[in-house]
């Protein structure tokens, strides 16, 4: 459950049910895939995702849409160079144009709005890098105000730019639903992809009881659950980030976010009945930081909130990549892959869109190269020894120290036959025992107190208290039975 879908419009769900072909296969129904098939809808296609339209990253994000994102264009032009730094800018802005065209041209009703965004400095050492930052978009003809943060967050300096969007993302990919199920485009849900493998020319994607054959495939999920050929985890890291909805009197009509880490960052929504503010902050590597609990209170902390006024409390996950740029693009013969969003999945994600559907259309499109999911450059190769350590530390860390300083009393560890289990003993005294290994990388869990689920640390695989997943890159349970 997040803000979004706190009153979801009840639909058919459609599983996979038989093995089928088809001409292009979107692997993932959140803003990238469901947004690749608005573009290609008028061929041969179809979509799967392991779970509802929408409900893995995208359900929890913030949905900002926005290219004043802290200070990404600085970090790109000190890793890359500052002609990358602009190439981004560019392709944010063509994001931006291409969702509001989507959305007016369909009439889609997601609460899309206008607003201000701002990126502020809280520390006085902040203040000359994000100068820096408004020096580089206004030199790109950028119109960027000093204007004061309207809130009481510690601010030494703020700007502001106003050509900026908010929306819901579930409603907007409800709209998409229904413009692609008037094409008689299938799209099934619940319907967990868990192996590909080529043969011939085609690929043959595999669920547990079907198959569906195609000629392309678009990989669309926030992270693939193969190693190779890509090595996603040696080519990037996972950041948590902490989010806390509460009940206010009067809609901001702004974004903010600050210039640097761990993020403050908030923005209003209005569901025709309340105003929520949408506080995030608390951002981390998970490899180094795993306490879920302490990190839910300094949200509520940074922000001032109340605990009367809080609706509900979630997290999220983001691949943070080492040039701060997505991989978006051709990963082999025909597939295709889109991750790496680095926080800013709602602009990437329709770039991702646009590039591949262009690409598969044989349509010019001046991001392939930027984007390149197989681009080796210096910030890989310079990234790489602290990515490897953070894998080492995620994939060991919780092995050799289990018990956790800050777990409560009803979470304990044995060694049964062999086998490490966890046990989570809820408010009603029920056992509920899990095989504490995640079948994807084989790392042990960490227990998320405020969520009651077990998270894996190294590539942010997700399982309720009996072991089922419910978000991958895993695509087994690991429920343990007598």
């Amino acid at each position: 459950m997040s803000i979004w879908n706190k009153k979801e419009i009840k639909r058919e769900i459609q599983e996979l049910n038989k093995d089928i072909e088809t001409d292009i296969l979107i692997i993932g129904a959140g803003i990238t895939g469901m947004t690749t098939a608005y573009y290609l809808k008028d061929k041969n296609i179809c979509v799967v995702d392991a779970n509802l339209i929408g409900h893995g990253v995208t359900l929890n994000t913030t949905a900002k849409i926005n290219y004043f994102q802290e200070r990404i264009y600085t970090k790109i032009k000190n890793i890359r160079d500052e002609q990358s730094a602009i190439k981004y800018l560019k392709s944010q802005r063509y994001a931006i144009n291409h969702i509001k065209e989507i959305i007016e041209t369909n009439n889609i009703d997601c609460d899309f709005k206008r607003v201000d965004s701002y990126v502020f400095a809280n520390t006085l050492s902040e203040v000359e890098p994000l100068e820096k930052e408004v020096e580089f978009l206004r030199k790109n003809k950028i119109e960027v105000k000093e204007k004061e943060l309207p809130n009481k967050i510690t601010q030494y300096k703020s700007y502001c730019v106003s050509d900026t969007y908010i929306f819901n993302p579930i409603k907007y990919l409800n709209g998409i639903y229904k413009i692609l199920k008037e094409k008689n485009v299938p799209i099934y849900e619940n319907s967990k992809i868990i192996k590909i493998e080529k043969v011939d020319d085609c690929y043959i994607c595999h669920s547990k009881k079907y198959n569906i054959k195609a000629k392309k495939v678009v990989l669309a999920s926030h992270y693939p659950y193969f190693i190779l050929p890509f090595l996603l985890p040696l080519r990037s890291h996972i950041e948590k980030s902490y989010i806390v909805i509460s009940k206010v009197k009067k809609d901001g009509e702004f974004t903010c976010i600050s210039s640097n880490s761990p993020t403050y960052s908030c923005r209003f929504y209005q569901d025709g009945k309340n105003t929520y503010q949408i506080s995030l902050s608390e951002s981390h590597n998970t490899s180094i930081k795993q306490n879920d609990k302490h990190h839910f209170s300094r949200v509520k902390e940074i922000f001032n909130l109340k605990d009367n006024d809080i609706v509900m409390t979630y997290s999220n996950v983001d691949v943070m990549t080492p040039d701060h740029m997505p991989y978006i693009g051709r990963l082999k013969d025909n597939m295709y892959i889109a991750v790496g969003y680095n926080t800013w999945g709602m602009t990437n994600g329709v770039l991702a869109a646009r590039i591949i559907s262009d690409m598969i259309l044989n349509n010019e499109n001046e991001f392939v190269e930027t984007f390149n999911p197989n681009r080796i450059n210096l910030s890989n190769l310079i990234a790489l020894p602290s990515i490897i350590l953070g894998q080492t530390k995620s994939l060991l860390g919780p092995k050799l120290n289990k018990n956790k300083a800050w777990y409560s009393d009803n979470i304990t560890f044995v060694n049964k036959n062999g086998k490490n289990l966890a046990i989570y003993k809820d408010e009603n005294g029920i056992k509920h025992t899990i095989h504490n290994k995640c079948p994807h990388f084989g790392c042990s869990l960490i227990f998320n107190e405020e969520e009651k689920t077990w998270d894996c640390p190294c590539h942010s695989s997700r399982f309720d208290i009996d072991g089922k997943c419910i978000k991958g890159p895993s695509n087994y349970d690991i429920s343990y039975r007598e």
